[in-house]
């Protein structure tokens, strides 16, 4: 009997140490918790605020970041290819060359619990080519003639001509649908109202911007659970808070800080080449800009190389403006007519009576941006020029440039679909001057091959006519490309299934953490 009782001691008290020690894992959140302990936020650092959070009413990166987590466009790009591929739509069809018949998805809501269906995506549209509305990217549709509801799942687009780059203007950001009521009795760009798998929740200018997981997401609901867009203007700042873990990710590394970041334990680090190029612009309509003796002596004055060359390898030289990751690259135009000659530059200055001239050069108060406003501005002084920098912050530096406000500015372009039609259209065709041609770059002959690269079918043709509107922008020199840029992401190691494409894209539905 003794043995007995003592063998049912034993048993009790290693029955009440189990116990004790489930409790114990259950409420420190050990491992065997299950997924309790798996973090369900992730907070991303920017440098600027949000211009707004509309797609038909913003065009910029930092905007872009949040409204492609809240919308969703018919089309989206493959990641890996860059190939458009359906999302909210179903399927497409051009039953002739000027028509597409486009069937959309079913049973989608927005996030105000209005239906998603053809009226929706008419009345975007529609929105988008508004001219009182001034929507700049409504270069996207421009070749749309008509924007007809066949029936509730279908919307059939028409063109005046062919347009080659229908399905990539379909899978930009700026072509997101929009929920009508929500546009119509609110303001999205404030209150964003998308399909997307996360939904808005506040914002607060100049702090943050939180979004909520979308839990009646039309496809498998997403992961996370509170995403946090935190503006930090400092970038230094910004990777001290990755390290600490107080934000999870950050992009656009500057040159300055990819080796601490790189240096960071626990952090990991994309690279790779992107889609996008940076450029310095002159206001063609204002004097002495629109001398192209006056934008030949800058282009030959400036060495893109000194800049480059503090990249640490995040940016590429090629005098290019359409970049070797974009559709219609060519590489007969990787060096311009106007190679770095500072006696050139030098001389036509003399020649033209334009030493001493006093400019100023425009630059948001970004790390890139500031960095060539410093190097040009030196490189300027060398040749006779005399420059002064004025800074600004993003939203008010956008709203400058847009209106013409400036004499030499600078400034980059993402190109979100890849395709040279909409880097050049958009950027260069005196269509957008006003909008989204900054430079306010006219050209009748440029304008004809930007316009035939958009109505060409022929993918092969497309591409030998952006080759040509490509050389002839270089000679006229409206800007002067002062790299192609790498895209980068630093992220916690946490973080599962983030990836950066070409065009500096993220999505955070795919994302998880560990």
């Amino acid at each position: 009997m003794k043995g007995y009782k003592f063998f049912s001691l034993t048993l009790f008290l290693i029955a009440g140490l189990l116990f004790i020690s489930a409790c114990s894992s259950e409420g420190s959140g050990g491992e065997d918790s299950g997924d309790t302990n798996v973090p369900s936020e992730i907070t991303y650092a920017t440098t600027s605020d949000a211009a707004g959070l509309s797609p038909i009413d913003t065009n910029d990166s930092v905007s872009s970041n949040v409204t492609y987590q809240v919308y969703e466009t018919l089309f989206r790009q493959n990641p890996e290819t860059l190939e458009p591929e359906p999302l909210l739509a179903e399927s497409y069809e051009t039953p002739d060359e000027n028509t597409w018949v486009i069937k959309l998805k079913e049973d989608i809501t927005f996030h105000d619990g209005t239906p998603f269906n053809a009226e929706a995506v008419k009345y975007t549209f529609e929105q988008l080519k508004d001219p009182d509305r001034a929507a700049p990217r409504a270069s996207l549709l421009e070749p749309v003639e008509s924007i007809e509801v066949e029936d509730e799942y279908t919307v059939v687009l028409k063109t005046e001509e062919p347009y080659g780059p229908m399905l990539a203007a379909l899978s930009h950001t700026n072509a997101a649908i929009v929920s009508p009521t929500a546009d119509k009795e609110g303001n999205i760009n404030k209150e964003p109202v998308g399909t997307g798998p996360f939904v808005f929740e506040e914002w607060t200018e100049g702090d943050q911007i939180t979004l909520k997981r979308n839990e009646d997401y039309w496809r498998e609901t997403p992961e996370i659970e509170t995403v946090t867009f935190k503006v930090v203007p400092e970038t230094s700042t910004a990777i001290s808070m990755l390290e600490t873990g107080e934000v999870q990710f950050i992009d656009q590394v500057p040159s300055d800080h990819i080796s601490r970041v790189e240096s960071l334990n626990g952090v990991e680090v994309q690279k790779s080449e992107g889609t996008r190029v940076s450029y310095l612009g002159f206001n063609m309509e204002k004097e002495p800009f629109n001398d192209p003796e006056f934008r030949q002596a800058v282009a030959y004055g400036i060495n893109q190389e000194a800049y480059v060359s503090q990249l640490n390898g995040l940016g590429i030289h090629n005098e290019s403006i359409i970049g070797p990751k974009v559709f219609g690259y060519n590489e007969e135009a990787t060096s311009s007519d106007y190679e770095y000659d500072p006696e050139k530059a030098k001389e036509l200055i003399q020649e033209n009576g334009y030493e001493g001239q006093e400019v100023t050069l425009l630059a948001a108060n970004r790390d890139n941006y500031m960095k060539m406003a410093e190097i040009v501005q030196s490189q300027l002084t060398e040749i006779g020029i005399n420059a002064s920098i004025e800074t600004m912050e993003w939203a008010s530096f956008l709203d400058t440039a847009r209106q013409g406000d400036y004499e030499m500015t600078f400034l980059g372009w993402s190109n979100s679909t890849a395709d040279g039609s909409e880097l050049l259209y958009p950027n260069l065709h005196s269509d957008n001057i006003g909008s989204s041609n900054y430079s306010r770059y006219s050209n009748n002959e440029f304008d004809n091959l930007v316009e035939e690269s958009r109505t060409i079918v022929d993918q092969e043709l497309r591409k030998e006519k952006l080759h040509e509107a490509n050389l002839l922008a270089m000679e006229d020199a409206p800007w002067v490309v002062m790299d192609h840029g790498m895209v980068t992401l630093a992220y916690d190691e946490s973080v599962e299934g983030l990836v950066v494409d070409p065009t500096g894209m993220w999505s955070l539905y795919p994302v998880s953490r560990k």
